[in-house]
């Protein structure tokens, strides 16, 4: 019943995208879940990245900072804001600790793997397509579309610091992560996506520690990974198992 705790689901969107309008969370509300879904500072919506790095940002985050200390990588913020959304959602009255999962495609695919690795047997269910900022420095060397491009162009500027960039990437590198994923999990890729290369989601998931896991790979899909091919119903009925939700009558309009 609504009286009751029920189960959440933690929604990570793409990278420069937004967590998108609350109309678009409805549906997932329908089925009985409290929805959660998080702005990434500084890209498309509205939480703001205040700054506090050194150098140029050239294009986008997955370099900001790098000329920096480590600790100020907006990516290690990001990934705090990341695991700071699953412990306020956790300690929610109405919200059953252990029925939350979470979901995402690319940069939501990688924030999707890493809140359920930073959480281990907190997350209790995870679908992650197409993941992003998986194995970054084979992936900037497979393709040459953005964002992963925009470590190619940072390295043309800086061609000596092939090194400290390698080193500093892997401390957000997924790859590096997915070992404590503890969860069940799917995972969605798109064999021609010239985005997130293949190669990439085939390693992460390899790593990945839970030893319920399954991998969707569709191979006329790009970035899209199945997406338009029927997977959302895949991850719907795949977090209904495993979270078991109740739907509940629709809620009464508020001023």
């Amino acid at each position: 019943s609504a009286s009751e705790p029920h189960p959440a689901l933690l929604i990570f969107h793409g990278y420069s995208a937004s967590a998108g309008d609350w109309t678009d969370k409805l549906g997932y509300a329908a089925m009985g879940y409290t929805v959660a879904a998080i702005d990434c500072r500084g890209q498309g919506g509205l939480s703001e990245d205040v700054g506090g790095v050194v150098g140029n940002t050239h294009r986008g985050h997955i370099i900001r900072g790098l000329d920096g200390p480590t600790e100020k990588m907006l990516f290690r913020r990001i990934f705090l804001d990341t695991a700071q959304l699953a412990r306020i959602v956790m300690a929610m009255p109405d919200v059953d600790a252990d029925r939350v999962g979470a979901t995402g495609g690319s940069q939501g695919g990688a924030l999707t793997l890493l809140v359920s690795a930073l959480r281990p047997g907190k997350v209790r269910a995870a679908a992650a397509g197409a993941p992003y900022l998986c194995s970054m420095m084979d992936a900037a060397a497979l393709t040459h579309s953005y964002p992963y491009q925009e470590i190619n162009e940072y390295l043309r500027l800086n061609p000596d610091d092939e090194p400290v960039v390698r080193d500093v990437l892997a401390y957000f590198d997924i790859q590096n992560f997915a070992g404590h994923v503890q969860c069940p999990i799917i995972v969605n890729i798109g064999l021609q996506d010239d985005v997130c290369p293949p190669e990439t989601g085939f390693a992460v998931f390899r790593e990945i520690g839970s030893a319920e896991r399954r991998l969707y790979p569709y191979e006329k899909c790009a970035h899209d990974a199945g997406s338009g091919a029927g997977h959302g119903a895949v991850v719907d009925e795949f977090l209904a198992t495993h979270l078991r939700p109740e739907p509940g009558p629709p809620a009464r309009p508020t001023a």
